[in-house]
């Protein structure tokens, strides 16, 4: 009897793995691993130790599948665990709060392919250190190296500190100078990265976006609470961290101060939370500045299922996104696409966020800068979700966006790099 074919292997590079929770961006690793196993890949995963995780928990291990290979390396929070009094040196949070990642993960990743010689390297931002990471395992070891970018590293003003600046774009220079592949996850951030590195080619780039996972919303369903009772003000919710700059709420809650003001929206009409948005204090002081604590509510942290639950049983979905993030796509929207609720988007119409509400049918989409703008979409929404008119996401979006299709999508890419990078490339291999 012939044996089949033994997998081939990926050594996936990701800080953003369960145990730890909080962040959207969990999902995308761990769908990858789970999913990549029936494409004929062993997924190698060399994550963080959880100490350096601000919130961890179970919830999700469960998911990791069993043919994964994980191996968590020493990491320290430079905020938590290297600061006195709270205050730290700044050389220990470059290029982030993480960097002592490196120590622990390039050499366990190293320990890692001379055990179980992975065929390709894949790491996954968004903190910089997985790229230093990626960096040094390719460079001593010769793996094709797919580095998943999903958004540009650096922008103008991004990040604010200008030394943070210096130093995340030479990682984001030499990630792709050096790179086999350079995954984004929208059209718009491939577009910036080869505008702006014109002697990089083209099909350098690929595009992998986001997207849900259809057997965590089947678990989730079992947790759907019943429905509001009639005379229950319309529940808007806003899933997951609210960043000051790049999802600022200020215009949205002066939007709010105004309609409560005029009667157009009150605490018996509209019910807006705010779950898990890891600036509590921050927004607890505007809500209270603008007198919208009847209407505006923060909520704790919950389980991923629990949340995902709470998405499918709401009676509408609110994504923030600014202009500056024009080029870039919340994850979350593909898990409000799946939940199947009206949707209200304050974004750049312009943005890439704005084109992929369009292109699955929404067009409930408001500016997020303009108060009297967010005041004008809000009362539209309102009115067409109350009337049962607001307009949902089509099937084909749905099932375009699941996490299993992204995953295959991935393991063309794996197929394409083994197949295409020739032997010499992978010499460093077998010194390592």
């Amino acid at each position: 009897m012939v044996n089949p074919m033994p997998p081939q292997r990926v050594l996936m590079v990701a800080y953003h793995y369960p145990p730890m929770r909080g962040s959207s961006g969990i999902q995308r690793t761990l769908k990858f691993s789970q999913y990549l196993p029936q494409h004929g890949w062993q997924p190698l995963v060399l994550s963080a130790h959880p100490r350096a995780y601000a919130n961890s928990g179970a919830d999700q291990l469960a998911e990791i599948p069993p043919e994964a290979v994980v191996h968590r390396a020493f990491a320290l929070d430079t905020s938590r665990h290297l600061s006195l009094r709270g205050r730290y040196a700044g050389w220990l949070a470059l290029p982030d709060r993480w960097v002592t990642w490196c120590l622990g993960a390039i050499p366990a990743g190293l320990r890692m392919i001379r055990r179980h010689r992975p065929q390709v390297l894949w790491t996954t931002y968004p903190i910089a250190s997985a790229n230093l990471v990626g960096l040094a395992l390719h460079r001593l070891t010769g793996l094709p190296w797919i580095a998943d970018l999903r958004d540009p590293m650096t922008d103008v003003d991004y990040p604010a500190d200008p030394l943070t600046r210096r130093v995340y774009r030479w990682i984001e220079v030499q990630t792709l100078r050096h790179c086999t592949l350079a995954v984004c996850t929208t059209p718009g951030a491939i577009a910036t990265y080869t505008r702006r590195f014109p002697g990089i080619p083209a099909s350098r780039f690929a595009l992998i976006e986001n997207g849900y996972d259809e057997e965590n919303f089947a678990n989730a369903a079992g947790l759907r609470t019943p429905a509001a009772s009639a005379g229950q003000p319309f529940t808007l919710v806003h899933s997951g961290i609210i960043y000051p700059s790049e999802r600022d709420p200020v215009p949205l809650f002066a939007a709010l101060a105004t309609l409560k003001a005029a009667g157009s929206v009150t605490a018996a009409r509209l019910r807006v939370v705010l779950r898990a948005t890891a600036h509590d204090d921050y927004l607890r002081g505007l809500i209270s500045q603008y007198g919208i604590g009847d209407i505006v509510g923060l909520a704790p942290h919950i389980a991923y299922r629990e949340a995902l639950a709470e998405m499918l049983a709401t009676d509408g979905l609110l994504i923030l996104q600014a202009s500056n993030c024009n080029h870039q796509i919340p994850a979350k929207l593909y898990e409000y696409l799946r939940a199947r609720r009206p949707v209200l988007a304050l974004t750049d119409p312009a943005g890439d966020t704005a084109a992929a509400l369009r292109h699955a049918g929404i067009d409930t989409i408001g500016p997020l800068d303009d108060s009297a703008g967010i005041a004008s979409a809000l009362l539209h929404f309102l009115a067409l979700a109350e009337a049962g008119r607001a307009p949902l996401a089509s099937d084909a979006a749905v099932a375009a966006n699941s996490r299993r299709a992204r995953t295959a999508e991935l393991a063309r890419l794996l197929d394409q790099v083994t197949a295409a990078v020739p032997a010499t490339q992978t010499k460093g291999r077998e010194a390592c």
